[in-house]
């Protein structure tokens, strides 16, 4: 086991202490006991509860609460300790300003044992170490488990559940296996096997029902609240009137995004640019909906941060979330907002858009970005040159077709019957109407019927329509530079 190998060394160079941060406690014990029987050494662990246990058969107390009192512990270790490892589990809480002593009993023991006769790992899902005590340790990481490991996961649960459900075995396909083991990556041992199980405990079965389950799961367990919101909605691409371009790139890089086709590089993301409410966001919740993958959204407003430095942190942790996430869609709404930047703001907005540039020439597959703006003339000309995004798509108002779409689309989902709406009425009466004006009007159909208690009607919809100034009159010529930018440019026509 490679961990084993390489902590076995961090332990020989006479590191007296290890901070190992994870959240499978259980692992990281196995780990440190097989390195302990690699170094013919003994292994000892303490906690608040128990006290200090020695590895032997398992662990055994040897006194009960021997030693699990904080400070008579460390002065054991300090003095008296025999040679062998020491984890100290959860002992955070101690390494606070508050605890000065326990502090100094640390840096005493590091001090005092450069031999490695003595090493002390401290696990914990988190540690902050004081800076007296930084420089005297080392921090070393537990590997994730890979694909392999993972699925080796998988037929391990599927025959622990069919050894008790009569020999049964789990039923599923090679695709679903193949995403829920993508979407698995970045989680430890532990928690692989619990989500697992919990697919197949109901059904005897790994479904795609059990996906967005498992993903919001992945989510909570991240603890990514705040900057970084995960989208429930799970919209579909068929879902969405028109964009005909936009949905025949998507579905031919979908294979080699979800890992079905080797050889190619994956795609990494686009720039979906045009007028307001003409689906852009539709069509970034879609795409995570089309490829089976979670759609995480970075709330750039958030991001800012009135300490200096704070904000480009904000933005660093988000975008390592979304890569322990992966395979996902990071959705960037309204990217102009984050990157415009102003006279007043000390650099924020240029220090926060290296960042991001930085993030995206390096960050390795698995995250599809799409970022989406109103206004394209207050974005960078760094973010938009060529190469940034695999594409740029122009998202201009519905065509006849696409409002055709849309209509059956709304209607459909409000329980309209359309056969009896006049669609071709409908769809002359909405032109230069974008999506959401035209899902304005069918709502504000319903409103109006209720009042008058009467069903929604052909009549009633075009009243609404012809009471409505759609964004193509009242910001003709914004919406009209727009599309000279993309013109200009061979912007791709979504």
């Amino acid at each position: 086991m490679q961990d084993a190998h390489d902590l076995g060394l961090v332990i020989a160079a006479g590191v007296s202490i290890i901070v190992l941060e994870t959240y499978d406690e259980s692992r990281a014990i196995d780990l440190l006991m097989r390195v302990a029987r690699q170094r013919d050494t003994a292994l000892h662990q303490w906690t608040i509860t128990d006290g200090l246990k020695r590895a032997g058969f398992g662990l055994q107390v040897e006194e009960p609460n021997k030693y699990a009192e904080p400070g008579i512990l460390l002065d054991q270790l300090k003095k008296r300790a025999e040679p062998g490892i020491y984890a100290l589990c959860d002992f955070h809480p101690w390494l606070g300003e508050d605890n000065p002593t326990q502090i100094r009993q640390l840096k005493d023991i590091a001090l005092r044992n450069n031999t490695g006769a003595v090493t002390v790992v401290l696990i914990s899902h988190r540690i902050k170490l004081p800076e007296e005590l930084a420089r005297l340790t080392a921090r070393f990481e537990v590997s994730l488990p890979n694909k392999e490991q993972i699925m080796k996961v998988v037929r391990e649960e599927a025959k622990s559940w069919a050894k008790y459900n009569s020999n049964t075995r789990v039923k599923t396909d090679n695709e679903t296996l193949e995403q829920l083991v993508s979407g698995l990556r970045g989680l430890t041992h532990g928690e692989v096997h619990r989500l697992v199980r919990s697919a197949i405990v109901d059904d005897g079965a790994i479904t795609d029902a059990d996906l967005p389950e498992i993903n919001q799961a992945k989510f909570r367990l991240m603890d990514m609240e705040g900057v970084l919101t995960f989208d429930y909605s799970g919209e579909q691409l068929s879902n969405i009137g028109g964009m005909d371009n936009l949905k025949n790139w998507l579905s031919q890089r979908k294979s080699v995004f979800t890992g079905g086709v080797e050889g190619l590089d994956p795609p990494k993301g686009i720039l979906l640019l045009g007028v307001q409410g003409g689906g852009k966001s539709l069509a970034a919740k879609a795409i995570a909906g089309a490829w089976s993958v979670p759609l995480l959204k970075l709330d750039m407003g958030a991001l800012y941060n009135k300490f200096y430095g704070e904000t480009e942190r904000n933005l660093r942790e988000s975008l390592g979330l979304a890569e322990k996430m992966s395979p996902c869609v990071l959705w960037l709404d309204e990217i102009e907002k984050g990157l415009g930047g102003d006279s007043e703001d000390s650099g924020t907005a240029g220090r926060v858009l290296g960042t991001l540039l930085t993030w995206m020439a390096e960050r390795k597959e698995g995250v599809f970005m799409v970022a989406t703006s109103n206004d394209i003339s207050r974005l960078p000309p760094e973010l938009v040159r060529k190469g940034r995004f695999d594409e740029l798509f122009f998202v201009d108002l519905p065509d006849a077709e696409a409002r055709h779409k849309i209509f059956s689309i709304h209607l459909a989902n409000r329980e309209l019957n359309i056969e009896q709406f006049s669609l071709s009425e409908l769809v002359a009466a909405s032109e230069g109407f974008s999506g959401a004006e035209i899902e304005q009007a069918v709502v504000s159909s319903l409103y109006s019927a209720l009042a008058r208690d009467t069903e929604v009607t052909t009549e009633l919809l075009l009243e609404e329509l012809l009471s409505t100034s759609p964004l193509s009159i009242v910001m003709g010529e914004r919406i009209s530079q727009l599309r000279d930018w993309a013109q200009q440019r061979n912007v791709v026509m979504a």
